[in-house]
């Protein structure tokens, strides 16, 4: 008799559960966790895309000019820096590591952004078929990192009001889903400094 009545008590008391757990945002918060693995993991695979395309990109720099080492010595060993740092999808759980590796991405930017610069006054280079083609690599990875550092943002960015919101964050509380740190703006200071505008007056 106790055995008849105990498999639905037990379906509707999971039932109940269920409800409750979905009612204070359980669900979206594993939702939204998820999602923002999802995206972090594409934005390192992005960064892998990239860091696998430098070598080819100062060979082939090398091999038609010999100029500018200082600029190529500086991608490699930006490239190095990005790359020692192990990238995990729990990195997004660990405040320090996490922006520590967005730091070294963001030099790694820097370098490449002035090593593309730097090549445009060197006519050989630019008419160099294998270069112009990974160099268009190149930059359509920089957009790739780009689209998947937002998507990341935004989700991060709904995960953390849910965290953060009441009564959500009770239930944040209990099952220990802390926010999660912003993506950091490698060259806040840069472009938070108003651009110089010069017409050659004086």
């Amino acid at each position: 008799m106790f055995t008849r009545w105990r498999r639905p008590a037990f379906a509707l008391a999971a039932g109940a559960l269920a409800l409750q757990l979905s009612g204070c945002g359980y669900n979206d918060f594993q939702r939204l966790d998820e999602q923002s693995k999802a995206a972090w993991s594409e934005v390192l695979n992005q960064y892998q895309r990239r860091s696998d395309l430098i070598p080819n990109v100062v060979a082939t720099v090398k091999g038609e000019a010999n100029f500018e080492q200082e600029t190529l010595t500086k991608v490699v060993e930006a490239r190095a820096k990005a790359t020692s740092i192990q990238a995990t999808p729990e990195l997004i759980n660990n405040p320090e590591a996490f922006s520590k590796f967005q730091q070294a991405q963001g030099e790694l930017s820097g370098a490449l952004s002035r090593l593309l610069v730097v090549t445009e006054n060197y006519p050989n280079l630019k008419a160099n078929q294998g270069f112009q083609d990974l160099r268009v690599q190149l930059e359509g990875t920089e957009n790739r990192i780009t689209v998947a550092r937002n998507r990341y943002i935004q989700t991060v960015q709904e995960y953390n009001v849910l965290a953060r919101s009441f009564p959500t964050n009770l239930t944040a509380k209990v099952f220990g889903y802390e926010a999660k740190p912003p993506m950091p703006v490698p060259n806040e200071a840069q472009i938070t400094t108003p651009p110089k505008v010069d017409f050659g007056t004086k």
